[in-house]
């Protein structure tokens, strides 16, 4: 049945429009989950908060991130991809919504909330992505995976649009009621989006899962070969990721390097476009549009990459340049080109490699691990990845000789060990991806699993 699939060489209507429902997830998903940095802005003088109180609200999402990442993952393994994506949904839009009837200077409640925003918003990643793998044919499988993340920086584009000319009407509970229209998305999805064939056949609903394809390719059911797997196969453990050793190291610490390193570059790059080309904060954001143009610009390149040379390669590549260009960066950061800072220059190409890699770090999380443990390794993945949130940002604070860990001060004396700190984990992705990462283009997901298994 799944061969039919892969035989397809261009999508249907209905498979796009499964696709169009998991970019709008992530869109709107990371709207929400950055809508904070907004809001702190009208909160932060008039509530007098504290570091430690404003690092607990920042930090709170994304502990709660972390952890959803493993339950939601774990729990789409278990009861299904298509109730999980509607489950994860209404979690971060419900939880942002309530944020609306945060008391004046309620701090604890902000926090409380923020965590359940972040548990919604991880889970929501490690369920959607997967699940638009495995209704695609195997040959745009990486490519289709790529294209999902390009529309992620969107997200929080909204925000910031919505932060200058909306706040200004309605504040900041304003922009949190805003928040709850992601809820909406639910009805798309249900309308859009049936459960997973592969998970459908696994848990015995054979007619389901031959149905649900037929619906994705818009043929009539009876083009479909009958499955030849129809037996139920016990839902696996969570525990059992352990005994896919190189799995979880290909998976986690290609997450943790390239979550450390984007999390830290993000912190910094304002800061320091002001203090090196001695502009204002709004001409500082101005530039980093470019900047961020660049990682885009490097996912849609990184989402072709991956079906032209391969995942493995493609995650050397992402690794390896991003850490080279951050070194080059950042020893050239005080050369100018006429008036045009070279530093700045150099920062559109960093991203390109350090931001646009994730169109493969995420796809490819899901696909090294066996079809029983899909979104299960995902979700631990990027879970796991979730640490480098916080320690990027406390080696930052330690070269810059400060005790804040949250916004670590950006000093033009600490950018080159800085930046070398950056590219260290930068390189520790790019390597486990060429040393120990394994091809998954032209595979299917039977195949691999197969692989692993017999492995």
């Amino acid at each position: 049945m799944f061969r039919h699939l892969d035989k397809q060489t261009s999508l249907t209507g209905n498979q796009y429009r499964i696709v169009v429902a998991a970019i709008l997830g992530d869109m709107l998903e990371f709207f929400d989950f950055f809508l904070i940095g907004f809001v702190l802005a009208f909160i932060v003088g008039p509530w007098h908060l504290t570091f430690n109180q404003f690092a607990v609200i920042f930090m709170a999402a994304g502990i709660g991130a972390i952890i959803g990442s493993f339950l939601w993952g774990w729990l789409a393994d278990r009861v299904g991809r298509r109730k999980i994506f509607i489950a994860t949904v209404l979690n971060f839009a419900i939880a942002t919504g309530i944020l609306a009837l945060t008391p004046e200077h309620n701090w604890i409640f902000l926090s409380i909330f923020r965590f359940f925003v972040g548990l919604g918003v991880g889970g929501l990643y490690s369920v959607d992505l997967p699940l638009v793998q495995e209704f695609v044919p195997t040959s745009q499988r990486g490519f289709i995976g790529g294209i999902v993340t390009v529309f992620v920086p969107l997200g929080i584009l909204l925000g910031a649009v919505l932060g200058k000319f909306l706040a200004p009407y309605v504040g900041w509970r304003g922009l949190f009621a805003v928040g709850l229209l992601p809820a909406f998305l639910t009805l798309l999805i249900r309308a859009w989006v049936p459960e997973s064939p592969r998970w459908l056949l696994r848990n015995g609903r054979p007619k389901e899962a031959r149905k649900a394809l037929a619906w994705a390719m818009n043929i009539p059911v009876e083009q479909l070969p009958e499955p030849t797997a129809a037996m139920a196969t016990p839902s696996r453990r969570w525990t059992e990721l352990f005994h896919y050793p190189r799995s979880l190291v290909i998976s986690w610490v290609g997450n943790l390097g390239a979550q450390a390193g984007i999390y830290g570059l993000i912190l910094w790059t304002p800061t320091l476009l002001v203090e090196l080309l001695n502009i204002s904060a709004a001409d500082a954001a101005y530039y980093t549009i470019f900047v961020a143009a660049g990682g885009i610009v490097g996912r849609i390149a990184f989402s072709f990459l991956s079906e032209a040379i391969g995942r493995r390669m493609s995650g050397a590549i992402l690794g390896i340049g991003a850490a080279v260009m951050l070194v080059v960066t950042g020893i050239f950061h005080d050369v100018f080109l006429g008036t045009v800072s070279l530093f700045w220059l150099l920062l559109i190409v960093t991203n390109f490699f350090a931001d646009g890699g994730f169109a493969i770090v995420g796809p490819y999380s899901a696909e090294v691990w066996p079809a029983g443990l899909w979104t299960s390794g995902m979700g631990s993945a990027y879970g796991f990845g979730g640490i480098g949130k916080v320690v990027g940002p406390i080696g930052l604070a330690l070269i810059a000789g400060t005790s804040n860990v949250v916004t670590p001060a950006a000093t033009v004396a600490a950018i080159v060990p800085a930046f070398f700190y950056l590219a260290g984990w930068y390189l520790l992705a790019g390597l486990v991806y060429f040393f120990l990462g394994f091809e998954t283009r032209g595979r299917s997901i039977e195949e691999i699993e197969s692989e692993l298994v017999s492995t």
